[in-house]
């Protein structure tokens, strides 16, 4: 019985964090060994990972405006072209002879237009002189009655009257000569202006991706032709969509301008990008929001169809309290957490949460900031409890160097 009292005491036995001593050397139970951290204020957020395919801000298949043969082709696969670069050339043998009479028909115009104003001349002449007489005419016999017959001076008021209409008749006919050559011009302008559309060019600064037509080629025209063969595709390449389908609990947490990191495998590298655009609607079969991303490519690294997975940050709050997930009990919708007093008793302290994420959960109410909370196993402990605190460190809570 000697020996028996002589043992030491049992060893302190792990329990998931929450160390019991079976009893005291006095006899008396000693206090159990909890791990605690400090609840903090730190910044949290949720992340939503969408893997989708990278595709052109814009990829177009370029078509002719008007038929004709390929003529001159300056582009093929891989070409990169600039915005207003002739990228071919068709020949429309219709349209330039159409320029051409177009042509002849402006120096007709032209030079009706001289002769008619050359006639207006002659006729002004004609009437100023007939004016001229008639008024010395009018006055003589006004001022002396009898001297003019009357009826000189109605012949030479007729002539004047008769002069003033062939004024106003190559009047009207200059105007009628220059209303037809600007009638010729404008033809001329249109014509032109489709001959123009024998260089077909590119819209926007890009990369030829595929190549339909070859030298000689007839190029039918891509309006109300719905078998026309289009020249190109063309596809810019300095800038991407990424599109990914947004699940419905996150759309509220989606703004214009959010930072996305993208993440390419193929290239194993991450590019960043930011949410540009979004459907403001939620599809009523998928619960999806349709959310565009754009991704610049300046050095043109990302190529058409890469796949990526897109990382958003949603739903960020700063100076939230925080507790580690672990230290957070839930019994239905009911939230808890076990406290370390100052005076070392435990307490189970009711909680009301926000957003969690791996490395922590937001205590909305009922804890404060600085507060010791049990983030071992909780399961042994009474409320109102003597423990030994022991803080501990837990790698991927964001308040882990506070508590060092």
């Amino acid at each position: 019985m000697l020996a028996a009292a002589l043992i030491s005491p049992i060893l302190l036995i792990s329990c998931g964090g929450h160390k019991v001593a079976a009893k005291a050397n006095d006899g008396t139970p000693a206090e159990p060994e909890v791990g605690v951290v400090k609840a903090v204020r730190t910044t949290l957020h949720q992340s939503l990972s969408v893997s989708s395919e990278l595709v052109p801000f814009q990829q177009i298949d370029v078509y002719a405006k008007e038929s004709g043969f390929v003529r001159q082709l300056n582009v093929d696969y891989g070409t990169h072209v600039r915005a207003g670069q002739v990228m071919a050339v068709l020949e429309i043998p219709e349209l330039r002879i159409q320029l051409e009479e177009d042509v002849a028909a402006i120096r007709n115009a032209q030079s009706e237009v001289d002769r008619c104003r050359n006639q207006l001349s002659q006729v002004e002449a004609q009437q100023t002189v007939a004016h001229l007489q008639y008024s010395r005419i009018n006055t003589v016999a006004t001022a002396k009655p009898g001297l003019v017959a009357q009826q000189e001076v109605d012949d030479w008021q007729g002539k004047d009257l008769a002069a003033q209409s062939q004024v106003a008749a190559a009047s009207a006919a200059v105007q009628a000569a220059q209303n037809q050559l600007e009638k010729a011009k404008a033809q001329e302008e249109h014509d032109r202006a489709i001959f123009d559309y024998s260089k077909i060019v590119a819209p926007f600064t890009g990369v030829v991706t595929k190549r339909y037509a070859n030298f000689g080629t007839l190029m039918q025209s891509g309006i109300g032709t719905p078998q026309a063969l289009p020249l190109v595709q063309l596809s810019q390449d300095d800038l991407f969509r990424l599109v990914i389908p947004v699940a419905e609990s996150y759309v509220p947490h989606i703004h214009i301008g959010d930072v996305v990191a993208v993440r390419v495998p193929s290239l194993d590298r991450t590019f960043p990008g930011k949410v540009a655009r979004f459907s403001v609607d939620v599809e009523e079969e998928t619960r999806t929001m349709h959310t565009e991303v754009d991704v610049p490519n300046p050095q043109r690294i990302l190529l058409p169809g890469m796949y990526a997975e897109a990382t958003l940050t949603v739903n960020l709050k700063s100076g939230v309290v925080s507790v580690p997930p672990e230290a957070v009990s839930a019994n239905g919708e009911r939230r808890s957490v076990w406290l370390v007093g100052e005076d070392g008793k435990a307490k189970e302290q009711p909680v009301t949460t926000g957003i969690e994420t791996p490395s922590g959960v937001e205590i909305a109410s009922g804890v404060q900031e600085g507060e010791m909370v049990v983030a071992g196993n909780r399961s042994r402990l009474r409320d109102g409890e003597a423990v030994r605190p022991k803080v501990i460190r837990l790698l991927q809570y964001d308040g882990d160097k506070d508590n060092q």
